[in-house]
């Protein structure tokens, strides 16, 4: 049997991880089997203590246990991703506040269908989204969704290109992409 591995997380310096400590603490794990870390969920970057637990903290045998899965993954790819890692080292998975054990075949087919239930409800979301788009740009002219605004003066572009400055001086005089000052100077011709 290998060892309890607790990761506690919370998304703001302003917040506490006392709570979730003491309730891994309770689960069993030991003081020193505890990772954790202040830093965003949405995002793998600049969670070490995660990266250091999936690299060198943990073993075959042993349990990662969390109080959510929120605290381990705010996405459904991550998820799955942290949960193939783990299954690759021979590492379970124990999520107190959900009554989650991937060291059993209950609690790994209970992980699936949330896991699936998550993807599903981030799938009708972009939908949702996406009907929404595309009905406010069939309003056209009316439509709130009407582009990025332009980074280019084109009055600046045309008094420069008068007094003969290429295209490459501009960009650089004005801060922007060459392929701006070229895109702008073929709309304009």
């Amino acid at each position: 049997m290998g060892e309890l591995i607790g990761y506690a997380r919370v998304s703001s310096v302003g917040q506490k991880l006392d709570v979730q400590l003491a309730a891994l603490k309770a689960a069993g794990v030991s003081d020193e089997h505890l990772y954790s870390e202040k830093a965003t969920g949405t995002k793998r970057d600049g969670r070490q203590a995660l990266d250091d637990l999936l690299t060198r903290g943990i073993r075959k045998g042993d349990t990662l246990v969390v109080t959510r899965l929120d605290r381990l993954a705010r996405s459904t790819r991550d998820l799955h991703n942290i949960a193939h890692t783990l299954t690759s080292k021979g590492v379970g998975l124990r999520v107190l506040e959900q009554a989650i054990d991937t060291t059993t075949p209950e609690g790994r087919m209970f992980f699936t269908m949330l896991s699936a239930v998550a993807e599903f409800e981030t799938e009708i979301r972009k939908a949702r989204q996406r009907e929404g788009i595309d009905a406010a740009l069939a309003k056209g002219a009316d439509s709130p969704f009407k582009g990025r605004p332009a980074t280019i003066d084109g009055e600046m572009v045309n008094a420069m290109r008068a007094k003969g400055m290429t295209p490459s001086a501009i960009a650089k005089a004005l801060g922007v992409a060459r392929s701006s000052v070229y895109r702008y100077l073929e709309a304009a011709s």
